[in-house]
C-alpha cells in the first residue's frame, strides 16, 4: 500500500502501523495528513482499496504537542481509518511496536493503577480484553523486577553463535558445526579475552551483574570440558556477590548428556533451557531437528537428576505439518513436566531462514489462532502466570510470544532485558549491548555477527566495550 505524508515527517510511526494492519498489501492508498491549528492539532487519515473509501479524524490541544502526542493522534486516525477495510478488530489494537507492556509498565511505575493502566489499552490503543490482561499480568511482573534492580547493576549475555545443525525456522546468525569443530576453541579464547577485559571494566566502573545469560545460537555445543572452561572465565572474571540469576540455553536436547549438565550445574548456573518446540516427531523433521519428543523428556530429567529446579521449555506455535491437535498434545506433553517456565512462541517468517523460503504446509491463522487460545488457557489452568511478552514483524497472524511461569520464578533476565530496564552487555559473536541514556533512550553497539569475524575483529570489539562504559558512567 502506497503511503504518503502531508504537514509531517512522522513516517516511522505511521509505516510501522500500516504494516501490522495490512501485511504484505501492494494495493491502495493511504494519505496521513496533519493540520496545525492556532488550538488545535488535527490528524486525519484517508485509505482507498479499491472502491472503499475511509476517513477518520484526531484531535488534540495544540498547547499540548509533543513528539508522542503527535504520533499517537496520527496513529488512532490511521487505526480508525483502516478498521473498516480490516476483517476483524485486531487483538493489540493501533500498537505497533514489539514491547507492548513497556506502556502498562510504564504507567504502573509512574503511579497509575492496574485499572487506570487497563483504560490507557482499550481508551486510547484500542487492544482487546484478552490481550490488556495479558500485558498488565506481564506489567506486574515487570514492576516486581524492577524492585530487585540496583542503580548500577547489569545484565550479562554471553553469546556461542554455533549449533550442531540448522532448524528451518531458525534466522539466528550461527555456525552450524555439525562434525567440524575446529573453531571452537579459537572462538572460545577470543570470548575469554573479552570477559577478562569487561571484568575489569567492571570492576573499575563499580557496576554490578545481577543476572547471566549463556545463549546462542546452542551454548551446549561446547563440550562439557569447553562448558566448564567458559563458565570458569564467568566466575573468575566477574564479581557475582549480587547475581542472582545464571541461565544457560540448553536448547536442542541432542547436545546434552548427564556429564554436560553436571558441569553446567556444578559451575554455577541454577536455570536451564531445553526446549523442544514441538512434542510431535512428524513435525520435529519437517523443522530439521534430529531429536525426538522421547529425547526430550529424557533430557529433562537428567537436568533435575543434575540439580537444575528451575527449567525452561520453548514451544512455537504455528509449525510446518503441524496441526492444532499436535500443538495441543505437545503442550499437555509439556506442562505435565511441571517445568518452572513454558514460552509459546508464534512462528515468525524471517529472512534468513530456510522457511521463509521454503514455507510448507503452514497452519493458517485461525489454526494458529486455536493453539495460542488454548495454550493461554491451559497454563492458566495449571497455574502458570505471564511473565513477560514480545511482537515480531512476520509473526504468524501478528501474535505474540509470552513466557509463562510458576509463581516466583519468573527469568528476570528475559524481564531486564526485553523492557530494556538496565544495560545489557553482550560478549561474544552476534551479540548487542544496550546502554540505558538519560530520558528513556538507548544507545545500540553491536558485536561483529560471526565467530570468524568475532576472532578477527576482538580488538575493536574490546575498544567498544571501553566506549560503552565510558557513555555508562556518564549516564549515571
Amino acid at each position: 500500500m502506497k503511503l504518503e505524508l502531508v504537514g509531517h515527517t512522522e513516517e516511522y510511526a505511521v509505516s510501522q502501523l500500516q504494516m501490522a494492519l495490512f501485511p504484505g498489501m501492494t494495493e491502495g492508498q493511504a494519505v496521513s495528513r496533519l493540520y496545525r491549528g492556532e488550538k488545535w492539532l488535527t490528524a486525519v487519515t484517508e485509505i482507498c482499496i479499491g472502491e472503499k473509501k475511509t476517513r477518520a479524524v484526531k484531535k488534540m490541544q495544540a498547547e499540548k504537542e509533543d513528539v508522542r502526542m503527535r504520533r499517537r493522534i496520527l496513529q488512532q486516525s490511521f487505526y480508525n481509518a483502516a478498521l473498516p477495510h480490516l476483517p476483524e478488530a485486531p487483538a493489540w489494537g493501533a500498537l505497533s511496536g514489539v514491547r507492548p507492556t513497556k506502556i502498562t509498565t510504564k504507567h504502573l511505575l509512574e503511579g497509575g493503577t492496574p485499572k487506570s493502566a487497563d483504560r490507557l489499552l482499550r481508551d486510547t490503543y484500542y487492544v482487546s480484553d484478552a490481550r490488556r490482561k495479558l500485558a498488565l499480568d506481564c506489567s506486574f511482573s515487570t514492576v516486581a523486577a524492577v524492585e530487585k534492580m540496583g542503580d548500577k547493576d547489569v545484565s550479562l549475555y554471553v553469546g556461542i553463535p554455533f549449533c550442531p545443525t540448522r532448524c528451518t525456522y531458525c534466522s539466528f546468525v550461527s555456525r552450524t558445526v555439525g562434525k567440524n569443530l575446529s573453531l571452537l576453541d579459537p572462538y572460545l579464547e577470543a570470548l575469554l579475552t573479552e570477559l577478562s577485559h569487561t571484568g575489569k571494566l567492571l570492576r573499575d566502573s563499580g557496576h554490578t551483574v545481577r543476572t547471566i545469560y549463556i545463549g546462542g545460537g546452542t551454548p551446549t555445543t561446547l563440550s562439557a570440558t569447553q562448558m566448564e572452561r567458559l563458565m570458569g572465565g564467568i566466575s573468575h572474571n566477574i564479581d557475582l556477590s549480587r547475581c542472582i540469576e545464571f541461565t544457560v540455553e540448553g536448547g536442542r536436547p541432542d547436545t546434552l548428556d548427564e556429564e554436560k549438565l553436571r558441569t553446567i550445574y556444578r559451575c554455577g548456573a541454577d536455570r536451564i533451557s531445553i526446549n523442544p518446540q514441538t512434542m510431535e516427531d512428524h513435525v520435529l523433521r519437517a523443522c530439521g531437528r534430529p531429536h525426538t519428543a522421547d529425547d526430550v523428556e529424557k533430557a529433562y530429567h537428567m537436568a533435575v537428576d543434575a540439580g537444575f529446579a528451575a527449567i525452561n521449555m520453548d514451544l512455537i506455535a504455528g509449525l510446518p505439518e503441524d496441526s492444532y491437535d499436535g500443538f495441543c498434545r505437545s503442550l499437555d506433553r509439556v506442562a505435565a513436566l511441571e517445568p518452572a517456565n513454558i514460552t509459546v512462541h508464534t512462528l515468525a517468517l524471517k529472512k534468513g531462514a530456510d522457511l521463509f523460503e521454503k514455507r510448507g504446509a503452514l497452519p493458517g491463522y485461525e489454526e494458529v489462532s486455536q493453539m495460542v487460545a488454548y495454550a493461554n488457557d491451559q497454563l492458566a489452568a495449571r497455574t502458570y502466570k505471564p511473565y513477560y511478552l514480545y511482537r515480531q514483524k512476520y509473526m504468524s497472524g501478528s501474535f505474540e510470544n509470552v513466557g509463562w511461569s510458576k509463581d516466583g520464578q519468573d527469568c528476570l533476565y528475559n524481564i531486564y532485558m526485553m523492557e530494556e530496564l538496565h544495560p545489557i552487555l553482550s560478549l561474544g559473536g552476534g551479540g548487542m549491548n544496550k546502554v540505558n541514556l538519560p530520558g528513556g533512550a538507548l544507545q545500540r553497539f553491536h558485536n561483529p555477527k560471526f565467530p570468524e569475524q568475532y576472532i578477527g575483529q576482538l580488538d575493536d570489539v574490546l575498544r567498544q566495550k571501553e566506549e560503552l562504559f565510558a557513555l555508562m558512567k556518564g549516564s549515571v
